[in-house]
């Protein structure tokens, strides 16, 4: 009797054992990892700092919902350890026909190519860090709401992203207005390594609204309640055929915030990149980018920024990166800024 229990406990546990091994092959769940340091020159100063640690998280629950977690950690001034956590992006995905989704959760917004492509591993960057369009607060970096997707259609591999969330002034929890975000935003590839693309933002930004949309950290605070369209289109070209030896990445959107008492102002943002695979793993490069205010602001800072960054990539492995970067920043507001960086940035 003895026996036979112990038996059906043995058969027992490993009918559980082999059926957890199962879910967990069914889920195919992967857990990735991306940082980086830098060393940098600048004022006559050297520095070393560490940049995000980046927890990243996939996991396939069915055949058509899939999970997508983004975790960062990095510095911050205002943190007692020097280092906050980051909730960047938390998606569940349901592939409901063919190439076309719907996706709830906390977004990187798709409103241009780099913000859509070039999330937090600093390892697939191009360039050390992102354009000025981020650092300056033009882009909503993030969006939290329900969007619809579709990817590859026809001959064009036509793809297209609806989406509804909370505002600018809001939270990942909830809105504090009853104004929605609204983007929409298409894409064609009609060739190996071409990509068009276009998209439109809309949005209501309450009175006295703080807003952290500075990949920064910095804050912005709504003097009058705002009416903003964001306008962006992109063309990004990296030569497939020939071993991907030219890269190209042009990106322009054009800011209308209204407001009742002052009117409409303009802002016109843009970026252009270009890189040169000199070898298998070298690539020369450089970005120029122009920010332009056209008339006082209400919302953005309100000063012309432009800059110019030439820089040297080798990639050891498409996991392993070192980038050796100069940056020239001109503000019209205050003296030109001159850095040499070097960052070493690892996917594992």
């Amino acid at each position: 009797m003895k026996a036979t229990n112990y038996c059906l406990r043995v058969v027992f546990m490993v009918g559980m054992m082999w059926g957890a091994a199962q879910q967990a092959v069914a889920q195919r769940t992967q857990i990735r990892g991306f940082v980086d340091a830098y060393s940098s020159y600048q004022n006559g100063k050297l520095n070393f700092g560490l940049g995000e640690q980046d927890l990243f998280i996939t996991s396939e629950i069915t055949e058509r919902l899939s999970f997508l977690g983004e975790t960062v950690f990095k510095y911050s001034f205002a943190s007692p350890t020097d280092f906050n956590i980051s909730i960047e992006r938390v998606i569940l995905k349901y592939n409901y026909a063919g190439n076309h989704s719907v996706l709830l959760g906390k977004h990187h917004t798709p409103l241009n190519y780099w913000n859509d492509t070039y999330h937090h591993g600093r390892v697939f960057f191009p360039t050390v860090e992102r354009p000025l369009i981020f650092s300056e607060g033009i882009i909503p970096l993030h969006t939290t709401g329900v969007s619809l997707q579709g990817q590859n259609l026809g001959r064009l591999r036509f793809g297209y992203d609806l989406m509804l969330g909370n505002g600018l002034g809001s939270g990942d929890i909830a809105d504090n207005n009853p104004f929605k975000s609204l983007t929409a935003a298409v894409h064609i590839k009609p060739a190996d390594g071409v990509r068009f693309g276009a998209s439109l933002y809309q949005d209501a930004i309450s009175k006295g609204s703080v807003v952290h949309n500075h990949s920064t950290g910095g804050s912005t605070v709504a003097l009058a309640r705002i009416r903003q369209s964001i306008m962006t289109a992109s063309v990004s070209y990296t030569d497939s055929i020939f071993s991907k030896k030219y890269e190209l990445l042009a990106e322009s959107s054009t800011v209308m915030n209204r407001a009742d008492s002052l009117g409409t102002q303009n802002a016109v943002a843009s970026y252009v990149y270009a890189g040169l695979r000199v070898t298998d793993k070298i690539i020369p490069y450089v970005r120029l980018d122009d920010i332009r205010y056209y008339k006082q602001e209400v919302y953005f800072h309100d000063h012309q920024v432009q800059s110019f960054v030439g820089g040297l990539r080798y990639e050891l492995s498409y996991l392993a990166v070192f980038k050796l970067e100069y940056q020239r920043t001109n503000h019209h507001h205050a003296a030109d800024a001159d850095r040499m960086i070097f960052q070493v940035a690892v996917g594992f």
